[in-house]
């Protein structure tokens, strides 16, 4: 075991890969620091995702405090877009001990006719003024933008770990077969296939299971939102390879982090997991997935 994975687990009963905190583009249950205190009480790690961009400082700022937060960027418009340059940004930012690979998510901010069941408000007018622009990773043609082969070039130098952000389906198909195509270094994570915009099934995801490099999250908000069904969440977690469990919360209208904990042990008890597996996916993996090694 590496020295990345080797302090974190034992200092760590799960990390969650995927948690909102103020302030983002929708206002927020907890601020960084209350949402590092929750995860530490409950032994659990955190990586914050962010809506308008960079949150790699505020993650830093929280590992000072000896808080369990880590960090990512999103390349949304409003921080810069489809460019290495935030990437860039992000990294100067992110300083502590261990912090492993940061997450970048690809645009979450994109074209699409979905309406979301989430009760939300914005953090201000300026959001809605300045960061609703949206982004494709593909051109009209559903071939992969030169950008994003950039940004694939550079993650095979850098400790980072690229999300497919809110991709839709034929995107995530085109960036799949360029990583594969042109490179065994990078890692992916698949980001919460089964939402609306990307609609990825249990049984469409199992095309990917030859690919080692590859990480699919499974949240707990597509089965609270009913975007997935229970069927469709068990066969994911029982079956699919390189599982990383996360929740997708910090929604103001959706349940608190020692909730979710709750209610992911009744999902995983109803499913008959194992506690070797839901250890597998709720830990082990997040940290394969982000170790530097």
């Amino acid at each position: 075991m590496s020295e990345f994975s080797s302090y974190w687990s034992e200092r760590l009963e799960f990390l969650d890969v995927h948690y909102h905190a103020d302030v983002d583009q929708f206002k927020r249950r907890y601020n960084v620091i209350q949402a590092g205190e929750m995860y530490q009480k409950l032994k659990g790690g955190v990586v914050l995702k962010n809506h308008l961009g960079n949150c790699a400082s505020l993650a830093s700022l929280a590992q000072s405090f000896d808080l369990p937060v880590f960090g990512s960027t999103v390349l949304n418009d409003i921080s810069g877009g489809l460019s290495v340059q935030p990437i860039k940004n992000a990294l100067c930012q992110y300083e502590f001990k261990l912090k492993g690979r940061m997450l970048v998510h690809l645009p979450t901010i994109v074209p699409n006719k979905h309406k979301s069941k989430l009760t939300r408000s914005y953090t201000n007018e300026q959001v809605v003024k300045f960061a609703t622009k949206s982004i494709k990773i593909t051109d009209d043609d559903g071939k992969l933008l030169d950008s994003v082969k950039e940004i694939i070039e550079f993650a095979e130098k850098q400790n980072i770990v690229i999300s497919t952000g809110h991709a839709a389906k034929h995107e995530i198909f085109a960036l799949v077969e360029y990583i594969h195509g042109h490179s065994k270094k990078v890692k992916l994570m698949l980001n919460q296939p089964a939402n609306p915009i990307t609609g990825l099934s249990a049984k469409e995801l199992r095309q990917f299971e030859g690919f080692d490099w590859l990480y699919t999250e499974q949240t707990a908000l597509t089965l609270l939102l009913g975007y997935q069904s229970i069927e469709d969440f068990a066969d994911v977690v029982t079956n699919q390879k390189n599982v990383v469990y996360s929740s997708d919360l910090g929604q103001i209208s959706q349940i608190d982090i020692p909730e979710w904990r709750a209610q992911s042990a009744t999902w995983f008890e109803t499913i008959g997991l194992t506690k070797s597996r839901v250890q597998e996916i709720s830990l082990e993996t997040p940290l394969k997935m982000l170790d530097p090694d």
